[in-house]
Order: structure tokens, then sequence, then C-alpha cells
């Protein structure tokens, strides 16, 4: 069986104990009945992984003692998929939750001409990526952005390669074929694809037309492809 694996963002490697949040204590000591002396490990998603061992049951305040922490680098990549939001949040969240597993460093929500979209809920959007983050075994949590407008965004994006993938009939350059730089954001449209005025738009701040591949894709598999390339080129 693998060493349990939590997220604890006010995490703290200087002191050789910690006290886990109330959430964590009860999923140690009432689900997985974990007991003094058995070992687990921590991370703020920030990089840094602990290992610690149980010193105190309780469960809403259960004490660790801290035996081994390490500061693991930045990842060497990084990938920022701007997608828009779409109607069916499950599918979006279902996005989130395969991008973060595949390593995406960078979510930015974007709200499109054609997109059609409820609330967003950050605080369950971030919980999807703090489960996503953990079952993939990472100490990195990708940034989640608020959605913001397409047009007020993109003229503000200072990404160092920017890449947008469309539907519309013109020349395009195959995804997997653009020369990889460790700096790179991808726009992703809505259901019906992005607007023509917003396809300018883009071309005109900089964005490079690329193409996912022969088929039509969903949103969010088109978001999922374009981080699986990205990521592994």
């Amino acid at each position: 069986m693998s060493t349990p694996f939590f997220f604890e963002s006010a995490l703290d490697s200087t002191s050789s104990h910690f006290t886990l949040s109330e959430e964590t204590s009860k999923h140690c000591i009432q689900v997985l009945r974990m007991k003094m002396g058995e070992e687990l490990q921590l991370t703020d998603g920030k990089g840094l992984l602990c290992t610690a061992t149980i010193a105190s049951e309780d469960k809403k305040k259960t004490v660790v003692t801290i035996t081994k922490s390490e500061l693991r680098p930045v990842p060497v990549k990084r990938i920022s998929i701007a997608i828009s939001l779409l109607k069916n949040a499950s599918r979006f969240e279902w996005f989130l939750e395969k991008a973060t597993e595949i390593g995406v460093t960078d979510i930015q929500p974007l709200i499109c001409k054609r997109t059609e979209h409820g609330k967003f809920k950050a605080e369950r959007m971030h919980g999807i990526l703090v489960a996503a983050m953990l079952q993939s075994q990472q100490v990195w949590l990708p940034v989640l952005h608020e959605p913001v407008k397409f047009e007020k965004y993109i003229p503000l994006s200072a990404w160092s390669q920017k890449l947008i993938a469309h539907c519309e009939e013109e020349k395009k350059q195959l995804l997997h074929e653009v020369s990889s730089i460790t700096d790179t954001q991808i726009l992703i449209g809505p259901e019906g694809d992005f607007s023509p005025d917003e396809i300018k738009l883009a071309l005109d701040n900089g964005y490079l037309p690329v193409s996912l591949g022969d088929t039509r894709l969903r949103a969010e598999t088109a978001g999922m492809v374009a981080a699986v390339l990205l990521v592994n080129r």
C-alpha cells in the first residue's frame, strides 16, 4: 500500500511538528484509521514535500512529526491552457482534473462571445485541482485564475509562445510540429468555436494558429489533447 498523501496549504518545513487540518485529521484517523507512528506525506502545492509520522491521534487536530522535507524545483515547462468556460460544468471540471494530472501549470478560464456558462465555483474547482494533484503524486498545484473576458485578456497576455486552436479554414501548423519552448499558452474556444473577430484579435496580438488534428473535438477534449501535446513535446 502506498504512503497516504495529503495537501496542507499552511505546511511549515521549519518546525519539527505540524498540526493537520481538521479535514486531513478526519481522513487519517476516521477513514484510514491510522495510528501513532504511521507514516504519511504532505505537500503545500508549492513544491514542498514532507514525510511525517503521526505523533498524536485526534480526529480534528492530529499532530505529526516531520522526519524529512524537500523543496522540489518549479516545473521546467510552464504550460497555460486558456479555455472557455462550458455550459456543462462537469465537463469543465473533467478538463481541470485531467489537465492537472498531465502536468499543466496554469489554467485561465475565458468568457468568449459564444460561451454559455453558469457560476464559476472557485472553491469547488480548487478542490478538484488538489485531488488531481494528489492522485498524480505531484507537489505543484496549477494556478487557476478567475474567468476573464476574451477581448480584455488577449492584449494583456505576456506568455513567450502564444498559440490558438480554432476550426476556421486557414493555414495552420500542427501543434506537435511547433517548436517547443518552456513558456507556452494555447487558447481553446467554446462550443461553436471562437468568433472570427476573436480569432483576428488573437492573431493581431501574436497568437499563432495551430491544429490539433483532422477531427473536430469537444472543447474539453481539445484542451486535454493540447495539454498532452504541449507537456510531452
